[in-house]
């Protein structure tokens, strides 16, 4: 029987509980690593590579190990972003580097990504693709995240570099999670193949739509205020698009909002992507990036029963009604 997103996220919460890999001296290291790893998350990444493997048959203890390193590397990236974008909240709870300090955050990390690869040593089959792929996709994480600095300090990012930065900086995860799921599964390389694309698809397409919902979606439905985004001047989709297809009155108006803060910039900017057509516009390239996930996830060589768990979590996630 295949097994639910819900599922796996409840199994996999257990095993992190029971099989966490953090000693307990010293505490002023290893107490840090366990708040941030306990303060929760959707543990997408990890569930993901379980869900390719059973894909193939049962769940192997493989696969657990990829998966509990894939969530140790995930919450590193996460522990130094913080420190970089000097956040003092995240998911809701205080960030390591602003509950324990700087020094604690650097280590913290550090030690997380070194027990991320402690995990998949244990790993049998196919271990020497898998961590070709897994450091390939660390580097690429990084390179990411490096290009997402870089922009804050250029007002000439393209739409293009946009989606390879977010292509590197959160969807080849993604797509990394399912493939070593599937390698460890025994599939072919094709098949995996098949999932890494799906997995990068649905990241992009995942990433567009949160640059939307920032700016246009339900406040209570969000849980958040909208409009985050633009208050920052972040460079969404959304932004670019709207610097893209600007007339030259649109465009004075978005450069001088831009300089500008005040609680009439949300509202101002939202119009401005309106009538630029990024919103629309925004919307079309999630549903095209929604569509090549889907379409890949179709060729893979499985039958479709065995995929609906991964159908329905993408459709979730993409917040699709079918």
């Amino acid at each position: 029987m295949m097994h639910s997103f819900t599922q796996l996220v409840e199994q996999f919460e257990d095993r992190l509980s029971k099989f966490l890999p953090f000693p307990e001296q010293p505490g002023t290291l290893y107490d840090p690593c366990r708040y941030f790893m306990q303060i929760g998350g959707k543990r997408i990444r990890p569930v993901l590579c379980l869900m390719a493997n059973e894909l193939f048959g049962e769940i192997n203890e493989d696969a657990w190990h990829a998966a509990m390193g894939i969530e140790l590397f995930h919450n590193f990236t996460l522990i130094h972003d913080d420190i970089m974008d000097k956040a003092p909240l995240r998911r809701g709870k205080q960030t390591i580097h602003d509950k324990y300090g700087l020094t604690a955050g650097i280590l913290c990390g550090d030690v997380m990504s070194i027990h991320a690869y402690d995990q998949l040593v244990n790993v049998r089959h196919n271990l020497h693709m898998i961590l070709h792929l897994f450091n390939r996709t660390s580097i690429e994480v990084c390179e990411g995240q490096q290009l997402d600095m870089d922009f804050e300090a250029r007002n000439d990012v393209s739409i293009d570099e946009y989606i390879h930065m977010i292509t590197l900086k959160t969807s080849v995860l993604l797509a990394c999670s399912l493939k070593m799921g599937a390698l460890i599964g025994g599939t072919t390389e094709g098949n995996s193949n098949k999932l890494y694309t799906f997995g990068k698809n649905l990241g992009i397409a995942f990433q567009l739509q949160d640059d939307y919902l920032d700016a246009f979606g339900e406040t209570d439905k969000l849980g958040k205020q909208n409009g985050g985004d633009i208050k920052s001047n972040k460079k969404t989709y959304l932004l670019l698009k709207a610097r893209e297809t600007a007339n030259p009155e649109h465009l004075k108006q978005i450069d001088e909002w831009l300089q500008k803060d005040g609680e009439d910039k949300v509202p101002a900017m939202l119009e401005l992507f309106k009538q630029t057509g990024a919103d629309k516009a925004c919307r079309d390239a999630v549903e095209l990036y929604s569509q090549r996930a889907f379409d890949c996830l179709e060729e893979a060589a499985v039958t479709s029963k065995r995929k609906q768990p991964l159908h329905d979590l993408a459709s979730y996630l993409l917040m699709r009604d079918k």
